[in-house]
């Protein structure tokens, strides 16, 4: 979002509710400066950082009294993270949508390696849209899960209904991890994908491949809803999405299972 629209976001989540929310601030992109600012003027609690070093912004947002989450998809981001003195991590596997970690190191690897080189609270990511995936996670070390793709296919999810349809009707390796000598980023297959695809098989370079992608390619498929020249970024776990629920339905779903879950198997958490 520009920083202008996440402030109306941020006032308008403030009149829903008075409980504590996150903001999500990738630390790579163009505007993220400004975005920290109006973060801190609006008194966000948490913030979300991710896509870039979390030492450039951390200090700042803590002195504002907001609670700054990193996410990494590797171990050695690590002490990065210690380093800036954030207060929990992220642990994002390469099943997740939208950019992601060149390792390709799946979430269920990466969770018990993290939780054994940090005493950070840990919040796993990527692949997770159940209660029962939720227990596992958690089995694994983690505190907490935070999950993308299931709430993408909600009816308050701003994303174009034929976005939407196309998450519901994903089949299992439909999805796949492309642009990684920009930034890998998992993408719904279409016309701009296998572009993309052609491409990166016949050796072009980054910038090439940057004025392919151009400004504005995600905006284009996902809120737009332009299926074939759009950017259509999701996770694999859309294959097991097949409807479209109110989010709060999602929600009460997935703590209903991980709750059965745990009674089927007390000993994992």
């Amino acid at each position: 979002m520009r920083p202008d629209v996440l402030e109306e976001h941020i006032i308008k989540c403030k009149a829903a509710t008075n409980k504590p929310f996150g903001v999500n601030i990738p630390l790579s992109y163009p505007d993220s400066e400004e975005q920290i600012r109006v973060a801190i003027r609006c008194h966000v609690r948490i913030v979300f950082s991710s896509a870039g070093n979390p030492v450039k912004s951390t200090g700042l947002l803590k002195q504002s009294g907001i609670k700054v989450v990193h996410v990494i998809a590797n171990v050695k981001s690590i002490s990065k993270c210690e380093e800036a003195g954030v207060d929990g991590i992220v642990s994002e596997g390469f099943e997740a949508g939208g950019h992601n970690g060149k390792e390709e190191t799946t979430t269920f690897t990466l969770i018990p390696l993290v939780r054994r080189n940090t005493n950070l609270p840990l919040i796993a990511a990527g692949g997770i849209a159940t209660g029962r995936g939720m227990l596992a996670a958690l089995a694994l070390g983690a505190e907490g899960v935070q999950i993308g793709t299931r709430f993408v296919a909600s009816e308050e999810s701003s994303a174009h209904p034929a976005f939407k349809q196309k998450i519901i009707e994903a089949k299992d390796g439909d999805t796949f991890l492309t642009l990684k000598k920009i930034a890998p980023v998992r993408l719904l297959k279409n016309k701009f994908f296998e572009q993309v695809i052609r491409m990166e098989e016949t050796g072009a370079g980054s910038v090439q491949l940057r004025e392919l992608l151009g400004r504005g390619r995600s905006k284009q498929g996902m809120f737009n809803g332009d299926l074939e020249e759009g950017e259509l970024e999701i996770g694999q776990v859309a294959a097991s999405v097949n409807e479209i629920k109110p989010a709060a339905q999602i929600i009460q779903e997935i703590i209903s299972e991980y709750n059965t879950s745990r009674l089927e198997f007390p000993e994992i958490v």
